[in-house]
């Protein structure tokens, strides 16, 4: 586990897939044809916090929809790119968008993804990860395999697994707690 949380404090920005990582993997159509997704909450405080820390979030997925736009806004997402299926070449294209000052390469980068369009990728970063129900061949080639399904707080479990790879992962619990030892991060 020590090994993990290395490697996860090298990460400088967390790029995930949507459908079976940010949702899970389920697409809804209600009568009128409109699409819907489910997103966890515990995620969004997860990407959130990175942000506190300075780490960057990305979406790259193969699908289009505004839904994902819009939950990007609400969590604070830095970068999405939607509508590619080929998804190395959108992380490659990501990478050279970023401000050179950011000093962003792919090592410097985790990946989350669920299915095989997503392997090329996973294999160009840094850190991979998966969650339990994704494709044998993206868990075997993936760093870490989350408790918890897409959709259901997995990549939360990837969000603080960077944090305490940076040392930030206590600071951020006690924001929440009113133990003695965090009294002095609440003024």
């Amino acid at each position: 586990m020590q090994d993990l949380i290395k490697k996860a404090g090298q990460v400088k920005m967390l790029i995930l897939d949507v459908d079976g990582i940010l949702s899970n993997g389920q697409i809804i159509y209600d009568a009128t044809g409109t699409e819907t997704k489910a997103f966890s909450v515990q995620d969004g405080i997860g990407i959130k916090s990175l942000a506190r820390y300075g780490i960057l979030t990305a979406i790259i997925t193969g699908r289009s929809s505004p839904m994902v736009d819009k939950r990007a806004v609400e969590i604070g997402i830095d970068y999405v790119v939607q509508g590619r299926d080929d998804k190395l070449i959108a992380l490659n294209e990501l990478l050279l968008t970023l401000d050179p000052k950011l000093n962003i390469s792919a090592a410097d980068c985790a990946y989350m993804g669920d299915d095989l369009p997503d392997i090329k990728a996973m294999q160009t970063v840094g850190f991979a990860a998966t969650v339990p129900n994704a494709h044998t061949e993206v868990i075997n080639r993936s760093d870490m395999v989350t408790t918890r399904s897409g959709g259901m707080g997995a990549v939360r479990e990837v969000c603080d697994l960077i944090l305490k790879g940076h040392g930030h992962y206590q600071d951020f619990i006690a924001r929440y707690t009113l133990d003695e030892s965090s009294q002095d991060n609440l003024s």
